[in-house]
């Protein structure tokens, strides 16, 4: 997904229609958001007419070198982009065996996030020259139950409920929340990672 604004207007361009539909409904009271069904690398939006690319969690689907072209052609001038992350603390012992439970039973599991936090080079290839504003915040999620289950089932890398694994990654998962969990919530220890540079370059390297 990425979250595009002009001015005071916030266009969100997203092509899976399921998550568009939510945005929409999410957001429907704001006059000032429109929805787009578009990619990252043709946003179908006016050149040279945005002040602001953003993207939240979704860098590593996108072709980037593409992407980075379209933020060329969409963005004014000089202007900007953020790329934010939130990935869990993985010095958190909740984490650590969260993690060990996806290890176990999801066989596409690369690491939380994509493993995007371990490779700085995507962010180092994406501004101009390498360069860009690093900072870091400390933002713990809380969750019921099903909250907890929901983030857990809804990664990318989580078995379907037809997948062989299925019951034994919910089963572990029931068992780490009441292992954790106080008065039916949970502490998963979060940080908020924020990338901020410039994209114009006379040589695109990606």
């Amino acid at each position: 997904m990425a979250d595009i604004g002009s001015g005071t207007d916030v266009i969100g361009v997203e092509p899976n229609d399921d998550m568009r539909k939510m945005a929409e409904q999410s957001l429907k009271l704001y006059s000032r958001f429109k929805s787009i069904k578009a990619t990252a690398e043709k946003t179908t939006l006016k050149g040279n007419s945005v002040d602001l690319v953003t993207v939240a969690q979704a860098i590593h689907w996108f072709d980037k070198k593409a992407f980075k072209i379209e933020c060329q052609r969409t963005l004014k001038q000089n202007a900007n982009v953020p790329l934010v992350w939130n990935s869990r603390d993985l010095n958190s012992s909740i984490i650590k065996e969260n993690a060990e439970i996806c290890q176990k039973t999801c066989s596409n599991f690369k690491g939380f996030s994509g493993g995007i936090e371990d490779t700085p080079e995507v962010f180092n290839s994406f501004f101009n020259d390498g360069k860009y504003e690093f900072k870091m915040y400390q933002n713990d999620l809380l969750f019921d139950y099903e909250g907890f289950l929901g983030r857990n089932l809804s990664a990318s890398y989580a078995p379907k409920k037809d997948d062989e694994e299925y019951k034994r990654f919910v089963f572990l998962l029931s068992e780490l929340f009441e292992k954790y969990s106080k008065n039916g919530k949970i502490v998963l220890q979060n940080i908020t990672r924020s990338y901020l540079g410039n994209i114009y370059t006379s040589n695109i390297k990606v």
